[in-house]
This record gives C-alpha cells, structure tokens and sequence, in this order.
C-alpha cells in the first residue's frame, strides 16, 4: 500500500492538525496503536476521511503519539501535501 506518512509525535488534545494537498484524497489521523494496525493491513480507526478540498483540519482528540497518513485509496497517481499543527486555538 502506497501512502505519505507524517509521524507528528507527542500532540495534546485539542490541537489542531492542518494538511494542505493538491487532490483529492484520503486523509486519516491515527494514534500509535491505529498507525501499527493500517500500515499492517489490519483492523483501524481513525479521524479524517476523503478529502476534496484544502487545507483540511482536523482536531486531535486526545493526548499521545499521533500519525497523520495520505493515500489515494488504491487508485494510481501521486499527491503532493504538508501538514502542520496549529498550536492553540488553530
């Protein structure tokens, strides 16, 4: 499976993680636990989704070791994107 993977370490809940693409694609937030499931093609949840439209945010829910994963869901191409987190009210 072919994805962009951002590790973006230790987040406290509450901030918020922008990713900015330039297509449409799948978007997901993941904690340490999810991350090791997805990457395995094992069971997962996750926050996000398909993404149209950019920047996308999305607000971390909980303190903890946070991934944020891109992925075009199977289909070929590329995406190009960066992600950021907005400290404070974001």
């Amino acid at each position: 499976m072919d994805f962009v993977h951002y590790d973006l370490n230790q987040l406290q809940g509450g901030e918020v993680v922008e990713a900015t693409l330039d297509t449409a694609a799948n978007v997901r937030l993941l904690d340490d636990l999810n991350f090791r499931g997805y990457r395995d093609g094992r069971q997962y949840n996750f926050y996000g989704g398909y993404v149209r439209g950019s920047p996308y945010r999305t607000r971390v829910p909980h303190n903890g070791h946070w991934h944020l994963v891109i992925d075009l869901g199977g289909y070929s191409g590329q995406v190009r994107s960066s992600v950021r987190v907005l400290r404070g009210d974001g």
